[in-house]
């Protein structure tokens, strides 16, 4: 019993000698049944005893599960307490303070992003991509771009400019109003015409691509007016 005892670092041995006088037995009920129980080192005050701590140096005040580290409640790789998006959807790429990357600069989170390599100072759209007068672009069946609308493309234009390596889809899109031979031929001239539009302003044609597809790729509702206005849109995608 002393051997084990020595060896564990707690506890004692007695034999019936060692408390046989009175004062001898009030020494051994002190130790085994008063004396306070040893602490566990704590060192980091997270609840955690240091045997069991995998994550010792936790700040003060942070939140740690059973093994002493912070939590991570949405998988980022960020703890919770160094996390400025603490919902960020899994398996969506983050920054070191535990936001989605916007690789492109353009507002919209990379998982978020169907146009991810937008040039800089583009405006876009929800989805990333940058879209071109809308619905009011043209007027119903037609592909002659509004005047109202050219300095939106004088602005696309200079941007596409200050990107020499990048090379352009443009990509006409309708409504589901007609049949899809003939909104799959609207769609293409819509796109060549804003095509032409910007080769007018300088843009190299071998950068650039028209291409139409119709009602093929909606992006809202086409059961309201207003789901079919923005059905009907040109958006400018780089292809590099």
């Amino acid at each position: 019993m002393e051997e084990i005892s020595s060896i564990s670092e707690c506890g004692f041995s007695a034999n019936a000698d060692d408390i046989s006088m009175s004062k001898d037995m009030a020494g051994f009920v002190q130790k085994v049944f008063l004396a306070e129980a040893a602490i566990p080192l704590d060192n980091d005050g997270d609840g955690v005893p240091d045997s069991l701590d995998m994550c010792a140096d936790t700040p003060p005040g942070v939140k740690v599960d059973a093994s002493g580290c912070p939590l991570d409640t949405d998988g980022d790789g960020v703890y919770d307490y160094l996390d400025k998006c603490p919902d960020t959807p899994l398996g969506a790429s983050v920054s070191s303070d535990g936001c989605p990357l916007d690789s492109d600069g353009d507002g919209v989170y990379d998982y978020l992003d169907e146009c991810p390599d937008t040039p800089k100072g583009a405006s876009v759209n929800e989805k990333g991509c940058c879209v071109i007068g809308g619905a009011t672009l043209f007027d119903t069946a037609k592909w002659e771009i509004k005047t109202q609308f050219h300095s939106g493309l004088d602005k696309a234009a200079e941007i596409i400019k200050k990107n020499p390596s990048l090379k352009i889809e443009i990509q006409g899109h309708t409504d589901n109003r007609g049949s899809e031979r003939y909104n799959k031929q609207l769609s293409e001239n819509r796109a060549k015409a804003v095509m032409k539009y910007l080769v007018e302003k300088g843009i190299e044609q071998d950068r650039l691509k028209a291409e139409g597809f119709g009602f093929s790729r909606p992006t809202a509702t086409n059961k309201t007016p207003e789901g079919r206005a923005e059905n009907r849109r040109v958006e400018l995608k780089v292809i590099r």
